[in-house]
């Protein structure tokens, strides 16, 4: 590595660092699935070598440049660390392995997430297959909409029990994602509304896109109104509410109301 290279790491604040390796890890999957899809593999072979693809890039990349940070990663081994109180990187390599198997699907994302100290440093998550990037720094700026019923996101495959709860409620638009990260930034952007999952999930899942969204100033939350709270020694975090703050209340009410 040069000098310049080298003072160019240096000074990359974490939220940059945090945009670069989503982006970087969505080009890098975005090959691996081309190249994968051209040779005929099965799609089991494509989603591991996707997940062991971008699992070794976002990896390499933190122990070289933030080497006393502890990492929480989907497809990582524990980290010890990161029980002793300091910065933790909260990743998810390939969110939606199952739509990346799947030619075409552009609904699976990239989470890159940093926690410290009870709250969010930094937090990008990138849809490489859309081409685009959501970082905590500068916030996504959430557009207007002008809808009278909400539109609610929910999996492809079933929707949560709350969720249906919240639909009936609130004479929701069900809208049916892939993958948690573009299920978020699908509010994030205005296509939806609101984003409940009460299905189970780990931390990974929901790091990075609550980190974006609520520095878009977007309501995040468990289903029960609690905050959201990262590096547990337990990774399991079965649920979020995501959604435009003018939604928390009636979301809130019709769960528990």
């Amino acid at each position: 590595m040069t000098e310049a290279a080298s003072a160019a790491d240096a000074a990359e604040s974490d939220v940059e660092l945090a945009v670069r390796l989503a982006t970087q890890a969505g080009l890098g999957l975005m090959e691996v699935r081309s190249r994968l899809v051209a040779s005929g593999a099965h799609p089991w072979q494509v989603m591991d070598g996707g997940d062991t693809a971008s699992q070794r890039f976002l990896a390499d990349e933190l122990g070289r440049l933030r080497p006393d940070d502890a990492v929480l990663s989907e497809e990582g081994l524990e980290d010890p660390r990161r029980f002793g109180g300091g910065r933790v990187w909260i990743l998810d390599p390939l969110d939606g392995t199952r739509e990346f198997g799947e030619p075409g699907r552009p609904d699976w994302a990239v989470h890159v997430a940093l926690w410290a100290a009870g709250a969010f440093l930094a937090g990008a998550v990138s849809l490489p297959a859309a081409g685009v990037v959501f970082g905590t720094d500068p916030a996504p700026v959430v557009p207007p909409v002008d809808r009278r019923r909400p539109r609610l996101v929910v999996s492809r495959s079933r929707a949560p029990y709350a969720a249906a709860l919240v639909a009936h409620a609130l004479d929701a638009e069900p809208v049916r994602i892939g993958s948690a990260g573009a299920k978020a930034m699908s509010v994030v952007s205005g296509e939806t509304d609101i984003y409940l999952h009460d299905g189970g999930m780990y931390q990974w899942d929901s790091a990075a896109p609550a980190a974006v969204a609520l520095a878009a100033g977007l309501y995040a939350s468990r289903i029960d109104g609690s905050p959201l709270v990262y590096n547990l020694r337990d990774p399991w975090l079965p649920d979020l509410i995501i959604c435009r703050q003018e939604w928390a209340q009636p979301v809130l009410d019709a769960l528990w109301g």
